[in-house]
């Protein structure tokens, strides 16, 4: 067994207090977050995160299928944007 399973999961405790204010609620607001390594629990199931990707909130749905993982595996950081492709009157080699 790998020791960070024996350690259990990391949620950050501001996040936790977030989701159980929202469950009280009841409104289904984003909850806005830039905890990336926070874990994904059973009960976040049926919210809306909008993760930080460094440059902006990115909305998430969250579905039982996404527990266990951790939030920033869901809002990608990079973007790649191709490279350059030639033109049609470009000479060929």
């Amino acid at each position: 067994m790998a020791r960070s399973i024996k350690k259990g999961p990391y949620v950050e405790a501001k996040l936790l207090a977030k989701v159980e204010k929202m469950r009280k609620s009841g409104r289904l607001q984003p909850i806005k977050t830039w905890s990336r390594r926070s874990m994904i629990l059973p009960e976040f199931v049926g919210l809306t995160f909008a993760i930080h990707n460094g440059r902006q909130h990115v909305p998430i749905f969250i579905n039982e299928n996404m527990v266990g993982h951790r939030l920033g595996e869901f809002a990608p950081t990079r973007v790649f944007r191709s490279h350059g492709t030639t033109s049609k009157g470009a000479p060929g080699k």
